[in-house]
């Protein structure tokens, strides 16, 4: 620790800060623009200056940047000085000058980085009277709106864009005073990350288009902490909502996963919760019509199902929490419930837990990725199924600057001095994957191949790993080489990182993988192995336990007058239309819970329609096994009196209640939980994962509403004047209003639902509210720590590579937008959703006779599948890479053999 002198206040600060940090993170305001944490220091808006003084004799001082000072022993400074503050002022009103006045209609207003240091350098008089510089926005794509004339040129976006996200579609054009920021011609931006621009520019220059489109002033929304469901990350998000609808959501600052960042996907994909045909409505179908019932009809309906089935069978989602999956396998039994994927997918998802269970390695946090100097991907493609881990990938490939910045006694902050000094060298990184990707710039070697091979290699590396001075006479000299050369990477490296998981469909590819590491952990023990899982709560499921769908409908076949509840759940996706019909005209009774529409509702006998995660308090499991809690934005049926929409949870207590006959009305969400934490050993824990419904600050509630919220007697002014009582949320520590306290001050900072500080009211109010001593994670729970003394063994390859096979074999690959089940719902994203195309080998598509956009068709269990051709140069022979998870694309088409590939004409 350092000790800072601020106005002869005396204050002890971490080392490697800047001055300005040290300033932030005790709690001493300082104006800047170009600074960011994640970024660094560059001086280039001189909106940071100060006073620094060389001893305590020194009366006269010298002007300084406070974001390129370093701290020394005793540094001595002034903030309030009359000359540095009248400096501070002069620069803004320069900043200022071209700035238009439209603070009223701008939609960053009262969330602005611009209108907070404005306010704080005490600038409120303008005096140009000269024409403005305008300039003519571009088109961004459907995410992000373009107003240029907004900019005090920091150089922020470019910084990000460019140095952090590697873009290479939007830059700074002009010189001196006429600097444009945008893109050479309009258009989306490409980077999967582009949204951050809107929380990176510290004024309107970018704002969030989807937000803009039904607007509300941050004060007249209600918020709450949540976690992203959209990968298996779990990246923490804060989530706004007004008048019963998601209007915004945000990122909130974790500085273990996310940090400063989500992907665009996490930003954007929640349109599906507003949606007009979502189920609302408590519905029975009778004579293939649906019709609607009360609560209390509809609950008799479900006791007497219950007491009429021979069997009642329970289908669960890894889109539903932990606590909804385990209510569930409560009620019909352990051995009746279904982990609510295809027997394939519970092979890999088994395999996947066992080995998170026993792992005697580590698994990395995003952040932690960012430190590991040697990565291995084997068969992901990190970029479309987990954007977010793609760029801590990328990070961690270019922080090699760390050690030449420690080794040059440079301070991490100067990032600019750092990256000219590195000249772009780089850690290694190795990619297996079916065809290109977007991480293959950065990639020191790539192998295109089949699943199967790319298993087949990592075989032989975990073999040369393991006995290094062994080679293989059966591999070629280039293939032996590539392997030498990886296994020295690995093996040199302080922390080498594998990353693997069940997307391929390939069990062997994970085996491989497992393989590598403890090879590597004869000579390193900091060896990381990621396993990727397809959904956000996949590996909370997978506690759980239970039978794949297809035992489940084979069950119901068998056994007549048996009844199927499914739970956030498409059939579909996972099983062949054939063997649903199948089970449909043996099954008594479908009760379905969803939140979206889906053609399992539409063929249920019974609807319940349950909440999303934004209307619904909840835990999921990561891949890290790391328990996360999400918390309700607010309760669907207080702006709808008609809808009668419940967590599932909650439903499916009333239908236990319902059928033992109890009369208990009052259940609540910490009961769900401090119940599974006592029955299923893998949660014993997970009570403790945040504070229950009891918690207090000073006797209060946290507020999810700002204190200046405004419109709460609006919402329903159009039926009555007077105010409506607020909903009580008896389920968590929070609110349904602006009365409450907020934590901004305390321990419990990952629990705040928006960020706010006394001064700062855009997104840098994190810089004020982090600090060292605080722990921003919303859970730093691990399921499964790591245990060094467990032993796994080495697996061996199973699959045989047969290339004489004239089947066809499909292999998955995956998109950003449409490969996601929920975020298909959602209407702006809906529009991005590439064509679905089947890849197929050119050299093979042209021997054939197909030409780019053929038709092609084939037959699985008498179901026809039509696809438009797509050639590659990269993929293999004898394989159909499909599109898996796009709307009509099953999951469970993934790794079958095709034999009637047929060209239409």
């Amino acid at each position: 620790m350092f000790k800072l002198r601020i106005d002869n206040v005396q204050y002890f600060v971490k080392k490697s800060a800047n001055v300005l940090e040290a300033c932030l993170s005790v709690g001493v305001d300082i104006p800047y623009f170009c600074w960011h944490p994640m970024l660094g220091s560059i001086g280039a808006c001189r909106q940071c200056a100060i006073k620094q003084y060389s001893s305590d004799i020194d009366k006269t001082g010298k002007i300084v940047m406070s974001c390129m000072t370093p701290l020394n022993e005793k540094t001595i400074i002034s903030i309030q000085d009359d000359e540095v503050k009248r400096f501070r002022k002069q620069i803004i009103e320069f900043l200022m000058i071209n700035h238009p006045h439209d603070c009223p209609i701008c939609e960053e207003a009262g969330s602005c980085h611009l209108q907070d240091m404005t306010v704080m350098t005490q600038h409120n008089l303008r005096r140009y009277r000269y024409e403005k510089k305008t300039h003519i926005n571009q088109y961004l794509g459907p995410f992000i709106q373009h107003e240029m004339n907004r900019c005090i040129k920091c150089y922020r976006c470019v910084r990000y864009y460019q140095d952090y996200l590697d873009g290479t579609d939007l830059g700074v054009f002009g010189s001196a005073d006429n600097i444009y920021f945008g893109r050479l011609e309009e258009g989306m931006l490409d980077n999967e990350h582009s949204g951050n621009l809107v929380e990176i520019c510290p004024t309107g220059v970018f704002t969030d288009k989807i937000y803009s489109k039904n607007y509300s002033r941050k004060w007249d929304m209600q918020y709450a902490p949540s976690v992203c469901q959209y990968c298996s990350i779990g990246c923490n998000t804060i989530i706004g909502e007004r008048f019963g609808e998601i209007r915004k959501v945000e990122n909130r600052y974790n500085k273990v996963i996310n940090h400063h960042l989500i992907c665009d996907l996490g930003r954007f994909g929640f349109g599906y919760s507003n949606l007009e045909s979502r189920p609302k409505y408590l519905k029975e179908k009778i004579k293939e019509k649906f019709i609607h019932l009360n609560k209390k009809s509809f609950l008799k309906k479900i006791k007497k199902i219950f007491n009429d089935s021979s069997q009642i069978i329970g289908i669960g989602s890894s889109r539903a929490s932990v606590e909804s999956n385990f209510t569930l396998r409560e009620l019909v039994g352990k051995e009746n419930f279904s982990v609510g994927v295809s027997r394939n997918e519970k092979k890999l998802l088994n395999f996947i837990f066992n080995l998170t269970k026993k792992r005697n390695f580590s698994i990395p946090s995003l952040s932690e990725i960012e430190n590991c100097d040697a990565i291995l991907v084997l068969g992901e493609d990190l970029t479309q199924i987990s954007p977010r881990m793609a760029l801590a990938v990328r990070q961690a490939v270019k922080k090699r600057y760390k050690k030449i910045a420690k080794k040059l006694k440079i301070p991490l902050w100067n990032k600019k001095a750092i990256l000219n000094i590195s000249q772009n060298k780089k850690n290694k990184l190795f990619i297996t994957s079916l065809d290109t990707t977007k991480l293959d710039d950065i990639s020191s070697w790539n192998y295109y191949a089949s699943y199967e091979k790319q298993a087949e290699f990592s075989f032989l590396l975990a073999k040369k790993i393991r006995y290094f001075s062994v080679s293989n006479k059966k591999v070629n000299h280039f293939f032996e080489e590539k392997i030498s050369l990886i296994a020295k990477t690995l093996l040199n490296a302080k922390r080498p990182l594998i990353i693997t998981g069940s997307h391929s469909g390939s069990l062997s590819l994970i085996k491989a993988a497992s393989n590598i590491v403890q090879a590597i952990r004869k000579y390193n023990e900091n060896v990381n192995l990621i396993l990727l899982t397809p959904n956000s709560n996949s590996l909370g499921v997978a506690c759980l336990g239970g039978i794949s769908i297809d035992s489940a409908l084979e069950r119901v076949i068998l056994k007549k007058n048996s009844s199927l509840i499914i739970l956030e759940n498409d059939l579909y996706r996972h099983v062949p239309r054939s063997k649903i019909n199948e089970m449909l005209k043996s099954v008594k009774n479908v009760i379905t819970l969803d939140h979206i529409p889906t053609l399992t509702i539409k063929n249920s006998t019974l609807i319940a329609p349950c909440t999303n995660f934004f209307e619904s308090s909840g835990t999921i499991i990561n891949y890290e096994s790391r328990a996360q809690r999400f918390f309700k934005a607010y309760d669907p049926n207080y702006y709808k009196k008609d809808y009668y929409v419940l967590e599932s949870w909650r439903w499916l207590t009333l239908f236990k209640n319902i059928i033992l006959d109890k009369k208990d009305k009052n259940f609540f969400f910490d009961s769900i939980v401090n119940n599974c934490s006592i029955k299923i050993p893998e949660f014993k824990k997970i009570n403790l994962i945040s504070p229950n419904s009891n918690f207090r600050i000073f006797g209060q509630k946290i507020a999810r509403s700002p204190n200046r919220y405004s419109g709460r007697t609006a919402i329903f002014s159009d039926k009555n004047v007077h105010e409506c009582q607020q909903p009580e949320d008896r389920d968590t520590m929070f609110s349904f209003s602006m009365e409450g306290n907020q934590p901004f001050n305390r321990q419990d900072t990952s629990y705040i639902p928006f960020v706010w500080f006394p001064g700062w009211n855009s997104s840098q109010a994190w810089n004020k509210i982090k600090t060292e001593k605080k722990d921003m994670s919303s859970c730093n729970l691990h399921l499964f720590p790591k245990n060094i003394h467990n032993k796994i063994p080495f697996f061996k390859n199973n699959e045989i590579i047969n290339n004489i096979n004239a089947n066809w074999k499909i292999a998955p690959y995956y998109s950003l937008y449409g490969s996601e089940e929920v975020t298909q719902k959602n209407p702006i994203l809906l529009k991005l959703i590439e064509p679905i195309y089947i890849k197929i080998n050119k050299l093979e598509a042209m021997d054939l006779g197909l030409k780019e956009n053929s038709t092609v068709t084939f037959f699985y269990l008498e179901e026809k599948f039509t696809f438009k051709v797509k050639f590659s140069i990269f993929l293999d022979k004898k394989i159909l890479a499909l599109p898996i998870g796009f709307p009509n694309v099953p999951l469970f088409l993934s790794g079958e053999s095709i034999k009637n590939l047929k060209i239409e004409k």
